[in-house]
C-alpha cells in the first residue's frame, strides 16, 4: 500500500509540474505566421477605418473653408455700403440742419408758401427714410453673414480637434503595425509586399479598350498597378483605397470626394448585373471601395503594407455598386 501511495503521490506531483510548466511554455511560443497574418489583416483593417474617418473628415474640413472663404468675400463689399450709405444718411441730415432755416423762410416769404415747405419737408423725409432702410437692410445682411462665419469658425475648430484626435489614433495604429510587420519580417524575411515589375507591367499591357470617361478612368488604376498603400494618399506615387478611385475618375475629369462613404453618395446605385468598367464596388461597412475594370476583377489599394492589384471583386463582402454620375 505504502507503494502505491508513493505512486500517487508522485504521479499528482508531476501533474502539477506539468500545470505550472504548461502555461510557460505556450507563453513563450512563437506566434505561427498565420496567426501574425490575421493580426496584421486585422490591425490594417482598423487602421483603414480610421484613416477613411480621416479623409471624411478632412473633405468636410475643405467644404467648410471654402464656404468660410465665400462669405468673406461677400462680407467686405456689404461693410464698404453699408458705411456709404451711412455717410450718405449724415450728408442729408446735415445738409438739412444747415439749410432748413433758409428753405423754411424762402418757403413762407415766397408766393408757394407753406405748401412748397411741406412738400419739400416730405421729399426730404422719405429720402432720408430710404436710405435709413438700405443702411438697415446692409446691416442685417451683414449680421446674417457674420453669425454664419461664427458658426463655421465653430465647426472648423471642432474639426481640427478630430482630426488631431484621428491623427493620434493613426499613430498609435501605425505603431501596433510597425511591431506586427517586425514579426512578418521575422517569419516571412519581408516586412511588406514587394512589387513584382514584371507581373504588373503584364498586366499594363492587357487593360482594356472602354470607351469614354470610364475607359480613363481605368487605365489610370492599371497605370497605377505595384505602386504602395500609402494612408490618406490620392497619388501619384501611393494610394488609400479612396484615393485610388477618386484619383482615377479625376484622370477622367470627373470629381469624387477622398472618402469611401462620400463616394457612395455621390454615385448612382446600380446592381451587380448591370456592371461595367469605370464602376466602383464597395464593401461591407463601407470602409473599402475598388474600380472594377471588367470580368469579375477590380483593381484596389488593398491596406497597409500591400501594393495596389488587381484582382476579384470578391475578396471580402459586398455592399453594393455605384456608377460615377
Amino acid at each position: 500500500m505504502s507503494s502505491l501511495r508513493n505512486l500517487l503521490r508522485t504521479m499528482a506531483l508531476a501533474g502539477m509540474s506539468a500545470a505550472l510548466l504548461a502555461p510557460t511554455a505556450v507563453a513563450h511560443a512563437e506566434p505561427s505566421p498565420a496567426d501574425l497574418t490575421r493580426r496584421i489583416e486585422a490591425s490594417s483593417t482598423e487602421l483603414e477605418r480610421v484613416v477613411e474617418s480621416y479623409n471624411k473628415l478632412r473633405e468636410e474640413i475643405k467644404t467648410n473653408e471654402a464656404a468660410v472663404a465665400r462669405l468673406q468675400a461677400r462680407i467686405g463689399p456689404l461693410e464698404q455700403q453699408a458705411k456709404q450709405s451711412q455717410a450718405d444718411v449724415a450728408e442729408l441730415a446735415s445738409t438739412a440742419y444747415k439749410s432748413g432755416s433758409l428753405r423754411t423762410a424762402d418757403a413762407l416769404l415766397g408766393s408757394e408758401g407753406a405748401t412748397a415747405l411741406l412738400d419739400r419737408l416730405g421729399t426730404l423725409d422719405q429720402l432720408t427714410r430710404q436710405r435709413q432702410e438700405r443702411i438697415s437692410g446692409y446691416t442685417a445682411d451683414q449680421r446674417r453673414l457674420l453669425d454664419e462665419k461664427a458658426r463655421l469658425d465653430t465647426t472648423l475648430t471642432k474639426q481640427a480637434a478630430q482630426a488631431r484626435q484621428l491623427s493620434t489614433a493613426k499613430k498609435q495604429i501605425e505603431q501596433d503595425l510597425t511591431r506586427l510587420y517586425e514579426m512578418r519580417r521575422q517569419a516571412y524575411g519581408a516586412a511588406t509586399e514587394r512589387p513584382e515589375p514584371r507581373a504588373t507591367a503584364a498586366e499594363a499591357k492587357n487593360v482594356p479598350a472602354v470607351a469614354g470617361d470610364a475607359g480613363a478612368a481605368v487605365r489610370y488604376a492599371f497605370g497605377a498597378l505595384g505602386k504602395p498603400y500609402v494612408w490618406a494618399s490620392d497619388g501619384p506615387n501611393g494610394y488609400d483605397c479612396s484615393g485610388l478611385t477618386s484619383a482615377a475618375w479625376r484622370a477622367a475629369g470627373r470629381s469624387l470626394p477622398h472618402n469611401t462613404r462620400m463616394q457612395w453618395s455621390a454615385v448612382a446605385h446600380i446592381g451587380r448585373s448591370d456592371l461595367r468598367p469605370g464602376d466602383l464596388v464597395f464593401y461591407s461597412g463601407l470602409g473599402h471601395v475598388a474600380l472594377y475594370v471588367g470580368d469579375g476583377q477590380v483593381i484596389d489599394a488593398p491596406s497597409a503594407g500591400r501594393n495596389v492589384l488587381k484582382r476579384g471583386m470578391n475578396m471580402m463582402p459586398i455592399q453594393g455598386y455605384g456608377r460615377v454620375r
